[in-house]
């Protein structure tokens, strides 16, 4: 299976923008619209396309964001097209983008931030060994980090 992080450019746009999450996601992560306004406010945000096959099935958006205690690596966004939901791919995609963040930032934590009600999400993050370090976020979601030296997988 040939599986891709690809950028988002004007060739691959349309594309992405037809990508959507269950009606059950709803208010647990931003459309792709919002996203891609909101990375283009904030050029910090790379918003990218997950694809096998040539074919979209999934988009996420990450970013390095300066804070007092350092530079901190965000896996911002992340989903699976509804349509290629429970096939594995969210577990392979999350793992492939780990991987990719820490290659491209050499960094030692990733933090991302999720609603306390999306116990899909928690229950995936958890077992790639995210946990809650007691903060939220702006929008009010805790955020977990990924001790990538203590990585289980």
């Amino acid at each position: 299976m040939f599986t891709e992080i690809r950028d988002i450019t004007d060739s691959n746009k349309q594309e992405i923008l037809g990508l959507h999450i269950a009606d059950e996601q709803e208010g647990f992560i931003e459309t792709v619209v919002q996203c891609l306004n909101e990375a283009k406010e904030d050029p910090r945000f790379v918003p990218v396309g997950l694809y096998k096959e040539n074919v979209p099935i999934g988009f996420a958006m990450y970013g390095p964001f300066q804070y007092p205690d350092g530079m901190r690596v965000w896996l911002d966004r992340f989903f699976i097209d509804e349509h290629y939901q429970g096939k594995g791919y969210g577990r392979y995609y999350f793992k492939l983008l780990i991987s990719f963040l820490a290659d491209k930032y050499s960094c030692e934590r990733i933090y991302l931030s999720v609603y306390e009600n999306n116990l899909v999400a928690i229950k995936m993050y958890e077992k790639f060994g995210f946990k809650f370090n007691g903060e939220l976020d702006v929008q009010g979601e805790k955020v977990m980090v990924l001790n990538l030296k203590n990585m289980q997988w």
